[in-house]
């Protein structure tokens, strides 16, 4: 089985390798295709895929997209998007936008609590990349505010943490049009022990597939959300969902991974949208 593995994070987004380093990573575990799968980013597709090329890794074009139903919030993965799509870069830029003045109203909580910390400090570990809820940890961390990366999430920014702030969002209907449009397919990603109701809402929406294989899944939830897909006649995918640093998941890398077989039956799909 050729080792594929479609969801995985660089620091462009909140991922802690640079996309070089992630394909140097990837080929270590033997993978040999693989999707950088951003938050609300694709800047690092190019860097990627011209890396990739010394190991012979097919790298597809991914990302992923936050949206919400009703108080419930759903991720969704995109495969063989176009970036270089002017809309899809009109999004992801508001989306990034967005993630900026969360981070800002989540430190001026956390000055409130009594912590010392600017924006400058969080955006020197996000850079150029979509600032996010880790960056946050590792400036208070970096800053001696708390004493680890975990600390930060469930003492102050984790959800209903006291610094918490929800992300701007939008429909999933919406992100499958995103990334419909630009040429891909939509996924619901680790859906965890999401309600059979909420699947077949996105099933009913339009979404193409479902993340089959992820670290957060038992092998019953594989047996479970396989049977969905194939029930339903979507795709699956899966993948490591990994982002290095201080999150600790470098085992997970050559772990959780799906086969190449995936990735042909979304080849096919898209061939059939396009006829």
């Amino acid at each position: 089985m050729t080792k594929t593995d479609l969801h995985m994070h660089t620091n462009y987004s909140d991922g802690f390798h640079s996309p070089e380093k992630l394909i140097e990573k990837a080929n270590s575990r033997d993978i040999k295709i693989l999707s950088l799968t951003d938050h609300d980013n694709v800047n690092g597709f190019d860097e990627a895929v011209n890396h990739a090329k010394k190991f012979e890794i097919e790298v597809i074009p991914g990302v992923e997209i936050s949206t919400d139903i009703r108080d419930t919030e759903v991720h969704i993965l995109g495969y063989f998007i176009d970036p270089k799509n002017e809309d899809l870069e009109h999004y992801l830029h508001f989306f990034r936008d967005e993630r900026y003045k969360r981070a800002v109203r989540m430190v001026k909580k956390l000055n409130i609590l009594g912590l010392d910390i600017k924006i400058e400090d969080v955006m020197q570990f996000a850079r150029n990349s979509a600032v996010g809820r880790p960056h946050i940890a590792q400036a208070l961390l970096a800053k001696g505010q708390v004493k680890s990366f975990f600390e930060a999430f469930y003492k102050y920014i984790g959800n209903h943490a006291p610094a918490y702030e929800r992300k701007v969002h939008l429909s999933p209907q919406s992100a499958f049009k995103i990334i419909n449009d630009a040429g891909g397919l939509s996924f619901i990603a680790h859906p965890g022990n999401m309600p059979e109701i909420l699947i077949k809402e996105l099933i009913d929406a339009g979404v193409d597939g479902i993340e089959v294989i992820h670290p957060s899944h038992s092998p019953e939830q594989v047996r479970y959300y396989r049977g969905i897909v194939n029930e339903y006649f979507l795709l699956e995918c899966g993948g490591s969902d990994f982002h290095g640093g201080k999150r600790e998941d470098d085992e997970n890398l050559g772990k959780f991974f799906t086969s190449s077989k995936v990735v042909e039956t979304m080849k096919t799909r898209l061939v059939g949208n396009v006829d």
